[in-house]
């Protein structure tokens, strides 16, 4: 047995006996099995080690192979394959570089597994399908610090804006949620005392606390349209708006309506600032219904509006 195989078998070997659970092997084994010298074992586990293969070695007990490095054979049918391609090419583009490049080794070994027709099906419609997204390395540090945070169950600390206010905050984080292409941390919020959802774009200064989180390891993640929202919110549009309202989705959008006097939506809110943009955004093709607050508030933005540009005219 030439070198290049015998380390070939040696990996193999070094995954242990899974009827068994006999994971660690010794040396004196190996040299028996492959009629080599102890010497030769040691200069082969090195050269494993070098070439990236995580040999693990505890003495007394021998070596073995670092748990799930060796996978057992995965057959995937084209529709599998496709996903799980476009899945990595997602992760690469939405996550900050030191999970984008580990979903980019990811690809190359799942490409590397398939046999060679299903691989050139999916590199073809991996030409022709693309999932496009905006680069956006803003928020590297955040994204690793809370993960760090969420590994350690340790609580954060940042200076949160708003439109309202700007605010300094101590959060135990439950989840990273990425919706419409935002980043948002759901936390217990120490300051509220109450679930919330942050965006990462309006943090700054954060940084991990030497405080544990309070919150149990098992509570689940939540969206931001999981927060209790208190405010009915009722929008009529025109009937033929319909197909342009519906392709920019809010998530605080519970119902919709086509009665006869056009299309309308239903939202909840916990405050109107939270809505209020997304209505202005819409001009006159947008008419509150309900609550009368947040008529008033686009009434006094309204006059606010024909004051500013006004002034000019009469000059």
């Amino acid at each position: 047995m030439n070198r290049t195989d015998r380390l070939l078998a040696l990996v193999l070997a070094l995954r242990g006996d899974p009827n068994t659970n006999a994971g660690w092997v010794r040396a004196e084994e190996l040299a028996r099995q492959f009629e080599v010298s102890v010497r030769t074992v040691y200069r082969d586990v090195l050269a494993l080690n070098e070439a990236g293969v995580p040999v693990l070695s505890v003495p007394g007990q021998g070596y073995r192979l670092m748990e799930g490095y060796f996978l057992p054979p995965l057959h995937f049918t084209l529709p599998e394959a496709v996903m799980l391609a476009f899945g990595l090419d997602a992760v690469q583009r939405a996550f900050d570089a030191e999970y984008a490049g580990a979903a980019a080794d990811a690809a190359r070994k799942l490409m590397a597994a398939l046999p060679d027709a299903r691989r050139a099906e999916v590199q073809e419609l991996r030409t022709h399908i693309h999932l496009i997204e905006a680069d956006d390395d803003r928020h590297t540090e955040a994204l690793r610090t809370l993960r760090t945070a969420l590994l350690a169950r340790r609580a954060v600390s940042f200076r949160y804006h708003t439109p309202r206010e700007v605010s300094e905050r101590r959060a135990d984080p439950l989840g990273l949620v990425r919706l419409n292409g935002v980043w948002m941390l759901s936390a217990f919020d120490h300051v509220r005392v109450a679930r919330r959802t942050f965006r990462l774009d309006r943090m700054d200064a954060l940084s991990l606390t030497s405080l544990q989180t309070t919150v149990p390891a098992a509570a689940p993640a939540h969206s931001p349209a999981d927060e209790q929202r208190h405010l009915r919110v009722r929008v009529r549009f025109p009937a033929h708006a319909r197909r342009w309202v519906r392709e920019r989705p809010n998530f605080f959008q519970v119902a919709e309506d086509d009665p006869p006097t056009g299309y309308e939506v239903t939202l909840t809110v916990r405050v109107l600032d939270d809505i209020l943009p997304w209505v202005r955004s819409w001009g006159r093709l947008a008419k509150v219904l309900e609550p009368p607050e947040l008529t008033e508030q686009l009434v006094q933005e309204a006059r606010a509006l024909l004051e500013e540009y006004a002034q000019p005219l009469l000059t």
